[in-house]
C-alpha cells in the first residue's frame, strides 16, 4: 500500500491533479486508476503542468472528461460509457491522441522555424 500511495505522490510533484465527483464518491481506488492512467500522458509529454478530471453519474451514463493544461495551452476530452472504468479509460485514450497530436505540433513548428533561420 505505501508503493502505491508514493507513485500517487510522486506524479502529484510533477502535475497538479485534481479529481471531481458528480453525483459519485472518489474512492481511494477510483483516484489511483485515473493517476495511474494519466502516467501515460505524462510518458508522451513532459510538460503537462495541470489536470483537472471530473467524474459524473447520471443515471446509467457514466462520464469523465478531463482539462489538461500543458506549456502553451489546454487540451479538453471527454467520454460516456456505462462503468465508470471504460469511460476514464476512453477518457485517457482521447486525451493520448491528442497531447501526440500537440507534440508533433510543436515539433514541426520548431522544425520550421530552425530552417528559416538557415535559408533566410
Amino acid at each position: 500500500m505505501l508503493a502505491q500511495s508514493q507513485s500517487i505522490t510522486a506524479l502529484e510533484k510533477i502535475m497538479q491533479l485534481n479529481v471531481t465527483g458528480h453525483h459519485v464518491d472518489i474512492t481511494i481506488a477510483l483516484r489511483k486508476y485515473v493517476v495511474n492512467k494519466l502516467e501515460k500522458i505524462e510518458r508522451h509529454f513532459d510538460h503537462v503542468s495541470d489536470v483537472h478530471c471530473i467524474l459524473t453519474v447520471e443515471k446509467l451514463r457514466h462520464k469523465a472528461e478531463a482539462t489538461v493544461s500543458l506549456n502553451g495551452g489546454k487540451i479538453y476530452a471527454d467520454a460516456t460509457e456505462e462503468d465508470m472504468y471504460a469511460a476514464i479509460d476512453g477518457l485517457i485514450d482521447k486525451l493520448d491522441r491528442q497531447v501526440k497530436k500537440y507534440k508533433e505540433k510543436l515539433a514541426d513548428h520548431h522544425a520550421r522555424d530552425t530552417n528559416k533561420r538557415n535559408f533566410g
